[in-house]
């Protein structure tokens, strides 16, 4: 069944006609994205040719999906809002607030036990909103979403940095912060700066044990964690035509891990396959009658340099298994004799503890088909698995299917432990027996993100990501430097035995099947529902409205200084904390613990300026806005990567903070700064960074001019009465500068609403 394919068909029907007089106004061919840019214009058929990473542009995304850690503040912050529905289809998901520990069954009771009040909530908030509800253990978002939602052609938004996932099916679909969903669950625009265009041409085809996984794995090192900022990297050639729809999917997840706003891929026979398999032959039917328009124009693929911003071009053919880690997704190592010299020259654990398979973004059926014919070799030759094993599948979906077909049995035949349908181990959502004693080891998995205390929450963990059957062959050896391209194994028998290709199959042979999937539908009229939260909730907590900035801000301590790369794990971390989601007093309590401070090399240590004493990030913060003392943080580049949460930019807003100073930002952490009514700056001269010292007092000197291309001026008064003074850049426009003044984007919005 096709969901929502009245809005589908509406979307393609226009498709021509915009595309066609976009092609006239821009003046050129159209790559794919800019295709479906081009069709989403907030005002209809264009005027404009829109400039690349510099024009503000308002859209009209097609639907919007939630995670439930993340969808908790998006409806609070939507239930003050004042609209009786949402405007666009609405999912939520509820996949990150359950644990992995010791198994499916089990773990699934257990976060139904504890989160039930979280759970009913998010029930009933969609209930009354006609947003549709996937139960706990229906799937990972993403996968989900695949499965059932997403469309060649379209444009989503979604509370989580790897809604990105979707552009496995050619759609531009873009992690964005609760708020952003916000407006457009009450029919507002959505403001994007239009994004540069980064092309990846692949040409070859993949091959032995390489897999779709180390495409982005090498995009990774290409590109960098920064490098894809503000960019969407198209993906295109015989390469790309060849890969299943679920590998492309797995490309466009983890391009998160590089900054960029989104990937995708063209439409074609491997995703028609797909949508077919998931009984959407009505999509595919409708996209094949405009399937020129779901693809870049010829012209673009044939001479790319003219088209993109900057182009990529792998070879397939000779493109080579890669384990990236460990601390960040974009430290790219060939499995191999490569990875033997680079761990013994870092004192990386050589064993490995842990292989684990499955998240968003290698959670298919094709990726536990592949896994499965690793593990299967292993039980037929007699080997015992060196390391622990981890699986979870994406989907109901596709847990009942492999499970008809005798794919997790084998699993379970090499001891690994079948996990709940949701992100577990990805998130930190894993009870992982005696990682609290902090040892230093190595895992394998094939996530998206390895970054420290990311998966256990131990420092010491270091943690590579692979495809999932380079993980499987790495866990049953045991040994991070295992080449399953050239190395044997000693099985039970004393015997040598080598792993041969992985093998698997693009989509289930005997088709999918599934019982109950797990999708709950609003009810028709929700309007009588009253929604309720205890006051004592340690859970959820309804919103205050933040009060805005005003005047020239003077006199603001500095919180912290932080030191290297400061992600949103760092900022609010995930693992035991996403119980707080909804209740921002509490979960503000972990503001910036993991972030390490540039003076002493500590975390969650840092000096409060009124008592001289050190103390935890969040007392201190709390301390300063008692005293009715405004707060600033300073950071380096691409501070905010990774997560999506804006609970990294409520958390300070709520205990004071007014401006967040850095090198650069990652792009969804800068608009949730933004949505919430802060500053988020940058030096003029990124060398300003070193100015600042650890005793510092802020003065902004023309905050009440604060306008559009015009920078900031800081005054920074140090402990000894000396002074400098530097420029702070900042990329507001006059719409966003309405939401400083207002406090926040939603106090806008409800001003709007009142009046």
């Amino acid at each position: 069944m096709a969901f929502d394919i009245e809005m589908i068909k509406g979307v393609y029907s226009r498709m021509a006609e915009r595309v066609d007089a976009a092609r006239k106004v821009v003046g050129k061919p159209l790559t794919l994205a800019e295709k479906i840019l081009y069709n989403h214009l907030w005002d209809g058929e264009t005027t404009t040719s829109f400039a690349r990473g510099k024009d503000y542009v308002d859209f009209a995304p097609d639907r919007i999906a939630c995670q439930d850690a993340t969808a908790q503040m998006a409806l609070l912050q939507f239930m003050q809002a004042g609209k009786k529905g949402v405007a666009v289809p609405t999912t939520v998901h509820c996949d990150h607030l359950i644990q992995a520990k010791i198994g499916a069954d089990k773990d699934l009771q257990e976060a139904i036990n504890t989160s039930s009040e979280v759970f009913n909530f998010l029930a009933s908030v969609s209930d009354k909103y006609g947003i549709g509800f996937w139960k706990p253990g229906a799937g990972i978002i993403h996968q989900v979403v695949l499965e059932n939602y997403a469309f060649p052609g379209g444009m989503m938004i979604g509370t989580d940095s790897h809604t990105v996932n979707a552009g496995g099916l050619g759609m531009v679909a873009i992690g964005v912060g609760g708020a952003d969903a916000v407006d457009v669950m009450a029919g507002m625009p959505w403001e994007l700066k239009f994004p540069k265009l980064i092309g990846v041409k692949l040409t070859g085809k993949l091959n032995g044990w390489t897999a779709a996984k180390d495409v982005i794995l090498k995009v990774a090192d290409i590109l960098t964690v920064k490098g894809g900022t503000d960019s969407i990297v198209e993906y295109f050639g015989e390469g790309a035509i060849s890969l299943s729809a679920t590998g492309k999917g797995t490309i466009c997840n983890m391009g998160a891990e590089i900054g960029a706003t989104t990937s995708t891929f063209g439409y074609d026979d491997s995703i028609e396959r797909y949508l077919r398999a998931t009984n959407r032959d009505e999509v595919a039917n409708e996209a094949n009658k405009i399937r020129k328009y779901l693809t870049g124009d010829n012209e673009v693929y044939a001479n790319p340099e003219q088209y993109f911003d900057q182009v990529i071009e792998i070879n397939l053919d000779t493109l080579k298994p890669h384990l990236n880690g460990p601390f960040t997704p974009d430290l790219a190592t060939p499995v191999g004799t490569e990875m033997t010299k680079k761990a013994t020259e870092n004192d990386w654990p050589l064993k490995v503890e842990w292989g684990l398979i499955g998240s968003c973004t290698n959670s298919s059926y094709e990726d536990l088909s592949r896994a499965a014919s690793i593990a299967k070799q292993a039980v037929d030759k007699g080997l015992v698995a060196k390391a622990e094993f981890g699986i979870n599948p994406g989907s109901e979906q596709v847990r009942y299917t492999a499970e008809r077909d005798g794919l997790l049995q084998i699993f379970e035949d090499l001891d690994a432990k079948i996990f709940t349908n949701a992100c577990g181990p990805c998130i930190g959502q894993w009870a992982r027996e005696g990682a609290e004693d902090q040892p230093k080891n190595t895992i394998v998995h094939s996530f998206n993100r390895n970054f420290s205390k990311r998966a256990d929450g131990n420092p010491n963990t270091h943690a590579f990501v692979g495809s999932p059957s380079m993980v499987a062959a790495v866990a049953i050896s045991g040994r991070l430097d295992f080449n399953p391209m050239t190395d044997t194994l000693i099985n039970q028998e004393g015997e040598e035995v080598m792993l041969e290709e992985p093998t698997g199959f693009e989509l289930p042979p005997k088709g999918f099947d599934v019982k109950d999937p797990g999708f709950v539908a609003p009810i028709e009229d929700g309007s009588g529902i009253e929604i309720t939260v205890n006051p004592d909730s340690k859970r959820l907590q309804l919103l205050t409205p933040f009060l805005p900035i005003k005047g020239n801000i003077t006199g603001a301590k500095l919180l912290i200084k932080t030191f290297g790369k400061c992600t949103t794990d760092h900022i609010s971390m995930a693992g035991p904390w996403l119980r707080f989601r909804g209740h921002l007093d509490n979960i503000s309590n972990n503001m910036l613990i993991g972030a390490v401070n540039a003076f002493g090399k500590a975390t969650n240590k840092i000096k409060n300026q009124l008592t001289g004493e050190f103390g935890v990030v969040p007392d201190t913060a709390r301390a300063y806005k008692a005293a009715n003392i405004s707060s600033i943080v300073v950071g380096e580049h691409n501070y905010g990567e990774g997560s999506s949460r804006e609970h990294a930019a409520m958390e300070p807003r709520h205990l004071g903070v007014i401006a967040v100073i850095v090198k650069s930002f990652a792009r969804i952490h800068e608009t949730n700064l933004k949505k919430q009514g802060m500053l988020g700056l940058t030096f003029a001269n990124e060398n300003d960074y070193d100015l600042i010292q650890e005793d510092d007092t802020f003065n902004f000197i023309d905050l009440t001019g604060f306008t559009y291309g015009k920078p900031l001026t800081l005054e920074i008064v140090h402990s000894d009465n000396s002074k400098d003074i530097i420029k702070l850049n900042h990329t507001y426009n006059e719409g966003q500068i309405e939401w400083f003044k207002e406090g926040s984007a939603l106090n806008l919005i409800k001003k709007g609403n009142a009046s």
